[in-house]
């Protein structure tokens, strides 16, 4: 029997979360040498950075991808402007509506809140700075997966996101991890 292997990646920006591609993607496996039985459980986009599961767990893949066990996902988020509470309360309230797969899907209700003392690593490279418009971080939870969900969420807020970190997955987080680290554990538990 094969052992099952857990490994937590801080994926960075600019990485596909896939093993294959063209000659100019960067890869999971360009920043470890991942077991060849291993894959990614969910999906970070490339311009989307953080916190990565990958295991040969198919168990624990099927839990963590079935829409109905409502595992929570925590993201930083640094959107476009100054954010208002009324965008917060819209934000957290179920009542955004986006477009997923052509269709409109209702957003459930999600957790979030301005965060005004953040300490990350830098991204490279930079978010686009200008002087003259400010940025906010807010922190945001949700129970679901949408593809680019957070992105649609906070554009039809009317605060586009410049920058996204995925902090945590049920009760697995980023634990002081730098960019680009690796770690394996024993076992995950949700």
């Amino acid at each position: 029997m094969t052992p099952l292997r857990y490994f937590i990646l801080y994926k960075p920006y600019g990485y596909l979360c896939q093993f294959t591609g063209e000659k100019e993607d960067k890869l999971l496996g360009d920043l470890y040498d991942f077991p060849k039985d291993v894959y990614s459980v969910g999906r970070l986009d490339k311009d989307s950075e953080g916190l990565l599961i990958l295991t040969n767990d198919n168990q624990l893949k099927t839990r963590l991808l079935d829409p109905e066990s409502n595992t929570e996902k925590t993201y930083l988020v640094q959107v476009d402007g100054q954010i208002t509470e009324e965008a917060i309360q819209k934000l957290s309230d179920g009542s955004i509506r986006i477009k997923h797969k052509g269709e409109d899907y209702q957003v459930k209700k999600a957790h979030c809140e301005i965060i005004t003392d953040i300490s990350i690593e830098d991204r490279d490279p930079p978010i686009r700075f200008r002087k003259n418009i400010p940025t906010s971080w807010i922190q945001l939870t949700i129970t679901e997966g949408k593809n680019r969900q957070v992105r649609k969420m906070t554009a039809a807020v009317g605060f586009p996101t410049l920058r996204l970190i995925r902090t945590r997955i049920g009760r697995i987080s980023l634990e002081n991890m730098q960019i680009g680290e690796v770690r394996e554990l024993e076992q995950i538990t949700l």
